[in-house]
């Protein structure tokens, strides 16, 4: 999984109007003066990420420990459609092919998840699937922002 950042093409000259920043896109590889930075690694929330056949190609560590039983990291390389049973499996075939995203809550053991797949792209092509999935309060506040 390749990790970008963005720098900076000029200097930093108004730290208030931001709208004047140039930022560019720098591909960390590339650039050995950046430091890679895993980020998502420790995130409290499971990153699970597929190609646009279905196959993982990416787990967290939260990911990995969410599918402990299932086997974990060993899930890499297995299809995510062998890993649902109906209809959670044609719905996934189905967004494979749509590219569309898919949000719900679940709700296990007295724990409350939220779910999230959606596509994601390199340089505008549709490369796969990424799930987040995170434990969220059984009771959640609501706020409506006025425009």
């Amino acid at each position: 999984m390749k990790l970008y950042t963005l720098a900076y093409k000029t200097q930093f000259t108004n730290a208030i109007n931001l709208k004047n920043l140039d930022f560019e896109k720098i591909q960390l590889n590339k650039y050995p003066e950046f430091m890679e930075i895993n980020w998502y690694e420790e995130l409290p929330l499971a990153v699970t990420v597929c190609d646009k056949e279905g196959k993982i190609i990416y787990m967290n560590k939260k990911s990995a420990a969410t599918f402990e039983k299932y086997g974990a990291e060993h899930l890499i390389g297995d299809n995510v459609l062998n890993c649902h049973p109906e209809p959670a499996k044609s719905m996934l075939a189905a967004m494979l092919i749509n590219e569309n995203t898919n949000s719900y809550t679940i709700e296990k053991n007295g724990i409350k998840k939220l779910i999230y797949q959606t596509p994601w792209y390199e340089e505008g092509n549709y490369m796969g699937y990424v799930e987040l999935s995170f434990v969220i309060p059984m009771e959640m506040k609501h706020f409506k922002r006025n425009p």
